[in-house]
């Protein structure tokens, strides 16, 4: 692999020697926030453009001190960690071409706080405390996205679950009998008209003038690329930024296979709209695939038919075929912005989630080594020096925690993804409920298939058990994410689960927990067949009753966690990033 450099400052360390801590998990598809540098150049620009009926900020004050009861060192949770790569490799066009897709990437960074919160500047500019300003940075709002979304700034209520995606005063049963074709559409915004009535605004006419810009950053990088795939998707994607349609980019770019730079940019994920998880939110990654790893990683999607038609489910739950054109590679992040950089930090992605474009190519799973190296060494080895027991902890390893996060990755692309009941969308018939039982599907089934690849020789590193102990303090490290998001309410509800099964132990004394092998294999294809089972049957109210009993911490692991505060160890990590920090104009 390329040499990443992860460098956490002498001060950034002390700052966290006095913190307390709080964590949570970022795999497939989440997170949030900028450089210090750079971050508050983007909030200058994020008031330019968009018109106020796309998105209206949120009701609040224009400047606000820290929200009573909030302690100051809440906003030492994070872990500031240099992002960088060794570029040295590349040819000036392609250093050039990273340079323009940052730019394009900024702009989804300003499009994202619109559909947070509203201009970044408004509210940034009336914090005086530097701390708190910088955390509302990292959360792009003023909600703690690891803390339930509570408010830290004063004057400020509960963030609205439909985020700016709805009007803040619409009702969900409002919504429901609004009879308006393509109501639950990824690419528009739900706003009122002159007579109080709801309307749709398609995202390319609210952001038209900032989607305009980066359409044509993306253009000019197309012209810099050298593998022809890569310029043909770029362009594929700029058309796609200014006409909210994406399969033909989602297209190109399963089908690009020998670029070493990358890009995730758009609107993707549904965690933000938490109404109703129908609304897409805009994000982007810059990426460097690293071949070494890439290649070593290949050879597993081939067994992914094999592992569907062997999942612990019947018959009618497994019916439908992955793509075998699936992919798995490697690559360093050299810039995170929009929801991806929201919060917790993503270590992996699976994409894209165009369920059509799913069945007919798979999907491509990324795994982002650098960031993941960095939350391993700076949060899972330290939590598990406190809350696993001392016997155990030589089976936590790097390797089983890429390998879990991968996995995880892999098994998006299992299971189902129309009902059997009436053939709609699963995503749809959960609501609201449809991305934790999707995280809680994609954690549970990639352990399964670790299991069963151990089984057949397929995994020559390590042992099985390194897997299911690092799997555990994997539980403890994404719980303290708290339960406001889909990777947080799905991690609650596996750690419950296993709890009452029985899959590990706890040492009263010592407040220590130890795997049992065989109750943790019989727990994880129980749990593998419950999520499965609620899917494919587009169980709503099994779902909502499975989060709403599984998905809360009890006072024993809350006290656990607190011990994780008490040890100054952070939360999760914040990228200092940049053209900067690359080396590059």
């Amino acid at each position: 692999m390329k040499a990443a450099i992860f460098a956490a400052s002498a001060l950034a360390l002390a700052v966290m020697a006095g913190c307390s801590s709080d964590d949570k998990t970022a795999t497939s598809n989440t997170s949030n926030t900028a450089t210090q540098t750079e971050s508050a150049a983007s909030a200058e620009s994020s008031t330019q453009a968009v018109k106020p009926e796309a998105a209206q900020p949120a009701t609040g004050p224009q400047a606000g001190g820290i929200a009573e009861g909030v302690d100051p060192s809440r906003f030492n949770i994070y872990a500031p960690v240099e992002l960088n790569a060794d570029l040295s490799s590349l040819s000036d066009k392609q250093r050039q071409m990273i340079g323009l897709l940052i730019d394009a990437s900024k702009i989804m960074d300003q499009l994202f706080w619109q559909q947070s919160y509203g201009p970044a500047q408004e509210l940034l500019s009336g914090i005086d405390d530097s701390a708190a300003r910088k955390f509302a940075d990292i959360n792009y709002g003023p909600w703690d996205r690891l803390n339930d979304n509570k408010p830290f700034i004063e004057g400020y209520s509960d963030k609205p679950l439909g985020a700016e995606f709805y009007p803040e005063d619409m009702t969900k049963k409002e919504f429901e009998a609004w009879q308006q074709p393509g109501k639950e559409g990824q690419y528009s915004l739900v706003r009122r008209d002159n007579d109080g009535k709801l309307k749709l605004v398609s995202y390319s006419e609210a952001y038209k003038t900032e989607l305009e810009k980066a359409a044509a950053l993306l253009r000019q990088a197309s012209e810099l690329a050298e593998d022809a795939e890569f310029a043909n998707y770029l362009k594929l994607r700029a058309d796609a930024l200014v006409s909210d349609q994406f399969r033909d980019s989602d297209m190109a770019w399963m089908d690009m296979k020998n670029n070493r730079i990358d890009v995730v940019i758009g609107p993707i994920e549904n965690y933000e709209d938490q109404l109703f998880a129908y609304r897409t939110a805009y994000e982007s990654y810059v990426l460097l695939k690293d071949m070494a790893w890439s290649e070593k990683l290949a050879k597993f999607a081939a067994f992914l038919p094999e592992l569907q038609r062997g999942l612990p489910v019947d018959d009618k739950y497994k019916a439908e075929t992955p793509g075998t054109d699936s992919d798995l590679n490697a690559y360093d992040v050299l810039y995170y912005a929009g929801h991806s950089n929201a919060g917790s930090k993503t270590i992996a992605i699976n994409l894209p989630n165009d369920e059509e474009v799913q069945l007919k190519k798979g999907t491509r799973r990324l795994q982002l080594k650098n960031a993941m190296r960095a939350k391993f060494d700076q949060i899972m080895l330290p939590i598990s020096g406190v809350l696993i027991a001392e016997d155990q902890r030589k089976h936590i390893t790097f390797d089983a925690f890429f390998a879990n996060t991968m996995f995880h990755e892999v098994a998006h692309g299992l299971g189902i993804k129309k009902t059997v009941t009436d053939g709609s969308n699963v995503r749809q018939a959960l609501k609201e409920t449809s991305s934790a039982l999707e995280e809680g599907k994609a954690d549970i089934l990639g352990l399964y298939m670790i299991t069963k690849l151990h089984e057949k020789g397929e995994l020559e590193e390590g042992e099985l058990m390194d897997n299911y102990v690092t799997f555990l303090a994997g539980i403890f490290r994404s719980v303290r994410f708290g339960a406001a998001s889909a990777h947080g309410k799905a991690n609650m509800m596996r750690f419950n689960f296993f709890k009452n099964e029985g899959a590990f132990t706890r040492d009263e004394a010592a407040g220590q927990y130890s795997v049992d092998f065989e109750k943790m294999q019989a727990a994880m294809t129980k749990l593998s067949n419950l999520i499965l089972t609620v899917q494919g049957d587009g169980n709503y109210a099994k779902a909502k009753e499975l989060l709403d009993g599984m998905g809360v911490i009890s006072s024993e692991l809350q006290a656990d966690l607190d011990r994780l505060a008490e040890a100054n160890i952070p939360v999760d990590v914040t990228f200092i990033q940049g053209k900067e920090v690359l080396g590059i104009k």
